[in-house]
């Protein structure tokens, strides 16, 4: 990985500026080819960013393609189906008393955005926020990772080659050059990492009063109860949050459940474990690495937290993590505090609905909650009664990949959304138009000076028309 010159940042920003104010990034069909060709980019060499995801996180090819590079080719997909629909103004119903008028929004470039990428999901969450903003018809810095280093050098050599010059760019390097970044004027900063990194983030973004999105993280919880086939939730709870040795935003952070209920699962988690990885997960090349020394220091003094179940093997060298469940934790132990973002799965007794409610409620808002059950009045409950960036029933994750619902965190998980087509409105402004034609001039006859009686009564009457609800 080379780092950009920082000399460099403030030309590179200008010149984005200056092509977009040309109008270069607002036809349709400049949107539709700039997506076209990074979906060809991704198909074309897909086995080099296969290798480059593996060289960091230790991925396979399969999940590379699943969780970043056949999921991006996807969203393309998306956007291009629905692009022009997603441009067109929105007419709205103009009230009586303002009449004879129109009324429309229209969608319009935001004009140079920042997206700061994370390390977990290299190519996928650096490029996912880029198709938002390139479809809304933006020009586009991108701040790969430094963490992963080389799938930032690929995405710096590629996507130059194939996107128009003149409105998108890579910057490589690690906190000089994104400090650098920050110090630039954006009109919009797209965020994912860390909470204490999103608050420099937003910091820096109020000196422009820039609007900013932060997909940030949190405990993840799930509840399960005795009502499931508990065989089956331990194979999606152990796939989602193992895959990517735990490395996942919206992996399950912890499991909540009555000691009988945990008592049954923790076998039956384990048998899952053993399924997706077989009995020596340090030798399957579907299983991950966590993603440098400092990183599987912290994870590796999580495990005196409590009693392994199963795991808690490690090795420095590998930087390899066995899938390990923690059982005997102390709701108040350093792993139940911070995300534990590694595969590290603590198992936490309660005494029953009310106690997983309190419990999770008196904490920092999630950017995820999964609750396995099947008693409609539990789902009801964690529905009505906890807030999270999503709640999944019966899986966890997998709201990921339905592209019109949401994805983003609320409180300390985030804010702002994206995916499908919130993506392409975050980074767009929806300009309010209003016509009025100046033939019948019926503000004349009704709300400008002189007033009179006549007139104070046109305005009584048309309060209540303004207050009328509209069907």
């Amino acid at each position: 990985m080379t780092a950009t010159a920082l000399q460099r940042i403030p030309t590179l920003v200008a010149g984005l500026r200056h092509s977009h104010s040309r109008g270069i990034t607002r036809p349709e069909e400049w949107r539709r080819e700039q997506l076209t060709r990074l979906r060809a980019l991704l198909q074309d060499r897909g086995a080099d960013f296969e290798a480059a995801l593996r060289s960091d996180l230790g991925k396979s090819g399969t999940e590379a393609r699943l969780t970043e590079i056949d999921f991006l080719v996807s969203e393309i997909d998306h956007a291009l189906a629905h692009l022009a629909r997603w441009m067109r103004p929105r007419r709205v119903r103009v009230p009586l008393a303002v009449q004879p008028a129109s009324a429309r929004i229209v969608p319009e470039p935001l004009g140079v955005v920042l997206v700061i990428a994370p390390w977990n999901y290299p190519l996928m969450l650096a490029l996912s926020p880029v198709i938002g903003a390139l479809a809304a018809g933006n020009a586009v810095v991108v701040k790969p990772s430094e963490l992963a280093p080389a799938t930032s050098t690929l995405i710096a050599r590629l996507v130059p080659d194939v996107l128009d010059r003149r409105a998108v760019a890579v910057v490589e390097g690690g906190v000089p050059e994104t400090t650098a970044l920050l110090a630039e004027r954006f009109d919009h900063i797209f965020y994912t990492g860390s909470a204490r990194v999103g608050r420099i983030v937003a910091r820096a973004a109020a000196e422009h009063l820039t609007p900013i999105t932060l997909e940030l993280g949190g405990k993840s919880p799930v509840y399960v109860d005795g009502t499931v086939p508990l065989h089956l939730a331990a194979q999606r709870i152990a796939w989602g949050k193992f895959m990517n040795a735990g490395q996942t935003c919206v992996a399950p952070d912890y499991v909540l459940g009555r000691p009988e209920v945990l008592r049954e699962l923790a076998p039956l988690l384990a048998e899952a474990v053993h399924h997706l990885y077989g009995s020596a997960p340090e030798k399957n090349p579907d299983y991950g690495r966590i993603v440098n020394a400092a990183q599987f220091d912290r994870l590796v003094g999580y495990l005196a937290d409590g009693d392994a179940v199963l795991g808690g093997a490690h090795d420095a060298e590998q930087r390899f993590i066995a899938p390990t469940l923690l059982t005997g934790v102390d709701r108040a132990a350093p792993v139940m505090r911070d995300e534990i973002f590694g595969p590290i799965l603590p198992l936490i007794e309660v005494s029953g609905l009310d106690d997983a409610l309190t419990f999770v409620t008196g904490r920092e808002k999630p950017l995820a909650a999964y609750v396995f059950s099947e008693n409609a009045a539990v789902r009801r409950r964690w529905e009505h009664e906890t807030s999270s960036g999503a709640l999944g029933f019966d899986v966890p994750a997998l709201h990921l990949v339905v592209p019109d619902l949401p994805f983003g965190g609320v409180g300390e998980s985030g804010m702002g959304a994206y995916h499908g087509e919130r993506s392409f409105r975050t980074f767009s402004h929806e300009k309010s138009v209003l016509s009025k034609p100046l033939s019948p001039d019926t503000l004349a006859a009704t709300i400008m000076p002189p007033f009179t009686a006549r007139k104070d009564a046109i305005v009584r009457r048309w309060v209540g028309k303004l207050r009328e609800p509209r069907v």
